[in-house]
């Protein structure tokens, strides 16, 4: 995101380690504010607060390199941008191209959390493999059959074509959302140490999860 405006540079700073130091220690100084400590002056106290930790705080780090996890989930999203337009040269039924969109979605919700994804292998390979696997091989087995052969069951007891691959969706779809689940959990693990990291630095109890 460029910076070179001025809204871009007040965003950049809004989010930057010196900001979120001083907003720390200035939320510090509201709660003493509240314990009758700072005094009538308390304007000054909490301004204060904020300068120190904005000044103490060591200046965010420049980052030019792009990490493996980076590079691998934009190849993965550019395949599945790629398998997505193939999808949708085809005429698959509309059922079945409403579940590929939902496959797509939890695919992609996952891919932007790329470091979390990259750092449970196991993880990795199932996106992966159903992205440039799982997922092609069986729409293209099923768009090589004619229209008829797909809708019509060959036995009382076993499922069309058509019936088939929606199954096999639906299994993707449901492997996929406990990928996502677990993702979910590494963020949310992620948010209760920090709050545990600053209750202990801080004090105070009202960042409890």
């Amino acid at each position: 995101m460029a910076t070179s405006s001025p809204g871009g540079r007040i965003l950049a700073y809004a989010g930057s380690t010196r900001n979120i130091a001083g907003c720390a220690l200035a939320l510090a100084g509201v709660l003493l504010v509240f314990l009758g400590v700072a005094g009538t002056f308390w304007p000054v106290v909490v301004a204060g607060l904020y300068g120190v930790g904005a000044l103490l705080a060591p200046a965010d780090r420049v980052r030019l390199t792009i990490s493996h996890a980076e590079v691998e989930s934009r190849r993965l999203r550019a395949d599945l941008d790629t398998l997505l337009v193939k999808v949708g040269q085809n005429r698959f039924p509309d059922d079945v191209t409403t579940r590929v969109g939902a496959l797509a979605e939890v695919l992609r919700d996952i891919l932007r959390r790329a470091d979390t994804l990259t750092s449970s292998p196991d993880h990795l390979h199932i996106v992966s493999q159903t992205i440039r696997d799982y997922l092609p091989s069986s729409l293209e087995a099923y768009a090589n059959l004619p229209r008829s052969r797909a809708l019509t069951r060959r036995g009382e007891r076993e499922r069309s074509a058509h019936e088939e691959l929606l199954a096999q969706l639906d299994l993707l779809d449901t492997r996929l959302r406990r990928v996502a689940e677990s993702v979910y959990r590494g963020d949310e693990q992620a948010l209760r140490d920090q709050g545990r990291f600053l209750r202990d630095r801080f004090g105070g109890s009202g960042l409890d999860l």
